[in-house]
């Protein structure tokens, strides 16, 4: 599948000492920017440019995802690693890194969150691993087609509905508007497999692809609920911990049965860095102004990018419904884009 003190403490990527007091809870004396209608309309503007802001954080960090379907592919290739160490390598490989910012950027402050906001940073981390587990196994059923389809269809569906009523967010003609096109364009884009008598054990493959598209609503919802209490670095280095350490068990046997050459482990070392701590930095910190649903739709780029670098690296043809498809997810963007003034 994030208070502002100062933009110019922001821009530079280091939290004024005002910013984080407000994310651990430290009393801090409010100002407001103007009593008369210019200021009111500043404040508003400001709004519409953050949640604009976290529109293009998170898409970024669904471009980033869809880069890793690629790089999984050349590993199973040239290894015998399986799914879950992959998932394991990802998590396990990302975490001393967001740790290291995470401690730059934060300090000593990560010791002051409340213990409620930590269980929920927990959470997520489990369920980074479950959805991921659960994916996997759904693809070994039923293919990654069917798979694919049913987790990144329903995902959206479910965060849209779970955030009307446990986060009470607003559910807005665009992200309507927007998440039927996205449904249709996902449809289209990933297609149905053409063999449909292939598909062994569909009720468990179903059940499997459903329970990852909740993992994953799960996570952006908690995700979402945090995000005003802590800084993201912090709830995505919490998460990543976790989540590799609950992998670890059932990824144990694999990781040390496999030979590794440096292809491998540069493979493995992207995987972790770029996909992963990058792009779920960007994800955390562009839930601080988005709205749980509407970053359930701009995942859906996801799959729209692993398509088009399949076009370019691997000269594959993109059918006349996959165009179609992408054409309606990119249009999706651009309505959510357009109704950015409601989602912060």
């Amino acid at each position: 599948m994030v208070p502002r003190s100062a933009k110019t403490s922001e821009l530079a990527g280091r939290p004024s000492t005002l910013k984080l007091n407000a994310f651990y809870g430290k009393r801090t004396q409010k100002r407001p920017i103007h009593s008369n209608g210019a200021g009111r309309l500043l404040q508003v503007d400001l709004r519409h440019f953050a949640a604009r802001r976290g529109i293009v954080l998170v898409s970024l960090a669904a471009v980033l995802w869809g880069t890793v379907g690629i790089a999984t592919q050349a590993v199973y290739q040239q290894s015998k690693l399986n799914a879950i160490t992959v998932g394991f390598y990802r998590l396990a490989f990302a975490f001393p890194i967001v740790a290291i910012i995470c401690w730059k950027v934060v300090g000593k402050e990560i010791f002051k969150i409340h213990k409620p906001h930590y269980l929920k940073m927990a959470a997520i981390g489990a369920m980074l691993a479950t959805y991921q587990v659960c994916y996997f196994a759904a693809v070994g059923y039923i293919g990654v087609a069917f798979a694919t389809l049913i987790t990144l269809c329903t995902a959206p569906v479910v965060v849209s509905l779970a955030s009307v009523v446990f986060l009470r967010e607003p559910l807005t003609r665009a992200s309507v508007k927007a998440l039927i096109f996205a449904l249709v364009g996902t449809t289209l884009l990933v297609g149905f497999p053409e063999d449909s008598t292939a598909i062994n054990n569909l009720f468990l493959g179903v059940s499997l692809s459903l329970g990852s598209a909740i993992g994953y609503a799960i996570v952006a919802m908690l995700g979402r609920s945090i995000a005003t209490h802590c800084h993201p670095i912090h709830s995505t280095t919490v998460s990543f911990g976790v989540g590799a350490l609950f992998l670890f068990p059932m990824a144990a046997s694999n990781c040390l049965s496999v030979h590794y050459t440096w292809e491998i482990l540069s493979l493995l070392l992207y995987i972790g860095f770029v996909p992963t701590a990058v792009a779920y930095s960007l994800f955390f910190l562009g839930m601080r102004n988005v709205k749980a649903s509407t970053a359930s739709i701009l995942t859906m780029i996801e799959p729209l990018t692993a398509t088009t670098l399949a076009w370019f690296l691997f000269d594959e043809r993109l059918s006349v419904s996959g165009i179609a498809g992408a054409l309606l997810l990119l249009y999706a963007i651009v309505v959510l884009y357009r109704g950015g003034k409601g989602q912060s």
